[in-house]
């Protein structure tokens, strides 16, 4: 099954230049695990979480800091055509809970999240039963 079916198009992403705080209002606001940082392009120049943000309260850093020094930049990207079972060891492998989904080019469609994949799944149980 290729990956396709299992993103999510609807991804919220920044420039990176807004503050720590802005960014955690908005995994809060938008009840989001994740904010992609992308260049002007829509490429992928890093990704900050939940975990993220916990780090950043738990080691005491000013939250008016722009975002871009605090994202994780060594980010997983997958190209939109790997199947789902790729995109999941992927995940596996690096403990990772969004991976987002790019294009030939580069640039950003999509983002393939932990919480999709059990949102689903659950979904398919309610119906078998």
């Amino acid at each position: 099954m290729k990956i396709q079916h299992w993103i999510d198009e609807d991804v919220v992403t920044s420039s990176g230049d807004i503050s720590i705080r802005e960014a955690i209002g908005l995994l809060y606001n938008r009840h989001i695990g994740s904010i992609i940082i992308i260049d002007k392009d829509k490429k992928c120049k890093g990704i900050f979480t939940e975990r993220d943000a916990i780090r950043v309260i738990a080691n005491d850093i000013p939250l008016n800091r722009p975002l871009t020094e605090v994202m994780t930049t060594n980010l997983r990207t997958v190209d939109e055509h790997v199947t789902f079972s790729m995109a999941k060891e992927i995940m596996r492998e690096h403990n990772i809970r969004h991976l987002p989904v790019v294009d030939k080019q580069g640039r950003l469609i999509g983002l393939l999240s932990l919480r999709k994949i059990l949102d689903e799944v659950h979904e398919m149980h309610k119906i078998k039963r």
